[in-house]
């Protein structure tokens, strides 16, 4: 797909690429470019310090080119979510929004909509590499209204994990714990039968009361993969707007709820400390449990998992029940470079050109290892780091095929909030699943209107 942006950007840049010496930029120019991701913890470094290793390369091609060219890159990184939006909402109010943000994708709409960001396709060729080999699917979720806004920093999925010891305690052999992960990819088992497994080995006494079946603590983007497994869609295809399918909505409160009943997992889970549950989970402590693939990086460095494979099953998040078989699936929530409105083209030209050139993937790949996320484009797999890594190539091969994501609708957010409020209800036991889904219709009916199709 050729994506040619605005006119007046595209005849832009096209004159900028022909009359300017160097790649666009003038001579003797001196830039100074901020970067801020969100999302940060200690191995997610590269999402920043890739900018500052493609403004070194272009710097170094300007030098060989005979240019003069200094691009200093100031950046900062939040592990918090909601700090990190929070300082990009004032900081562009304010007018002095960073150059380059690294947020999830699902800010596009929002912040495309109030005017914080530009559509990246405007100041790079999509066409030329390393663009040109990014996945499809990862430049759709990427864009909006038909614009790319923005370029992949990673892609990831989510999966189920299973303690192997406490498999074998409940019957499974090698030959059964090693078909697992088909099992949940045809269907053949389903998130039920996983909640009786659980309830075996409390039964059985290998794990504690309420560690049958571990969820995340908080609310996230994990927790519409259960929506998926029971036959839910969030978007329709042709007219964009949201769906709210209630059968498929009470039938995931239900499953929680039942999770709960059955002992499995505690009716307070919600909450529980994240350093706890990252230990508990990575020291055998829960029999089954959901997160993402970058948690490999965490269970074996911070948290001494010494040996993962030797004890830890995994593969997609199973489907619902007997009646969605086909429905196990993964969630991919990619992580993408975003450019604000500066005022100032030339300056923009640059940060999107250090965007281009972090995106190549001999760096790119330097963030999949050390983060355990995954590829942003095949011409990854021949990178050795990368082909070398077992976890990486497994997970790419296991659960990426199976990738769904969360819409990019500037109405999603609300439409969040609500799905999150009636599971967190119907979990704790504040409602019935049937009244937490009649409450959720009657809300989104008053907050979002004809933006979603309730079914």
């Amino acid at each position: 797909m050729i994506h040619s942006g605005t006119p007046q950007r595209a005849l832009k840049h096209s004159l900028l690429c022909l009359s300017l010496a160097y790649a666009g930029l003038a001579s003797a120019a001196n830039y100074e470019i901020s970067v801020v991701a969100g999302g940060a913890g200690p191995n997610d470094h590269y999402r920043t310090d890739a900018i500052e290793m493609a403004a070194n390369i272009l710097m170094q091609e300007a030098d060989a080119a005979g240019e003069e060219l200094k691009i200093t890159v100031n950046k900062r990184n939040y592990a918090d979510w909601d700090s990190f939006k929070q300082a990009v909402t004032l900081s562009a109010e304010s007018g002095s929004a960073p150059d380059i943000v690294v947020t999830g994708h699902v800010d596009i709409a929002p912040w495309a909509q109030s005017g914080i960001i530009a559509p990246v396709e405007d100041y790079v060729d999509m066409d030329a590499w390393p663009l040109n080999n990014l996945y499809p699917n990862l430049v759709d979720i990427s864009s909006f209204n038909g614009m790319v806004y923005g370029i992949p920093q990673d892609s990831e999925a989510r999966p189920f994990f299973a303690w192997k010891e406490y498999l074998k305690g409940i019957g499974y052999d090698d030959d059964a714990i090693e078909a697992l992960p088909e099992r949940i990819e045809s269907g053949d088992y389903t998130l039920y039968d996983m909640l009786e497994d659980a309830k075996k080995a409390q039964d059985k006494g290998l794990v504690a009361k309420g560690y049958g079946f571990y969820p995340r603590v908080t609310n996230g983007p994990d927790f519409w993969q259960f929506y998926t497994s029971f036959g839910g869609q969030l978007q329709d295809e042709e007219t964009g707007r949201l769906i709210f399918d209630k059968a498929a909505m009470e039938k995931t409160f239900q499953f929680f709820a039942d999770a709960v009943e059955m002992g499995v997992t505690r009716r307070n889970h919600i909450g529980t400390p994240w350093d706890q549950w990252y230990a508990e989970v990575a020291s055998g402590k829960a029999a089954f449990w959901h997160g993402g693939t970058w948690h490999y990086s965490r269970y074996t460095e911070a948290e001494g998992l010494d040996d993962f494979f030797g004890n830890v099953q995994f593969g997609l998040i199973p489907a619902g029940n007997e009646e969605t078989k086909d429905s196990a699936n993964t969630l991919t929530h990619p992580v993408v470079y975003l450019m604000t409105e500066q005022g100032d083209d030339d300056k923009m030209e640059v940060a999107a050109k250090l965007i281009k050139i972090a995106s190549e993937p001999r760096i790119n790949t330097l963030h999949a290892i050390k983060s355990a996320h995954l590829a942003i484009s095949p011409e990854q797999m021949n990178i050795g780091l990368y082909s070398n890594d077992r976890w990486t190539m497994e997970a790419t091969e296991r659960l990426l095929p199976h990738a769904t994501s969360m819409p990019n609708n500037a109405d999603f957010g609300a439409f969040w909030n609500i799905y999150w409020k009636g599971l967190e209800a119907a979990w704790t036991g504040q409602k019935t699943a049937k009244q937490a889904v009649a409450d959720a219709e009657q809300e989104l009916r008053g907050t979002l209107g004809n933006g979603v199709i309730i079914q």
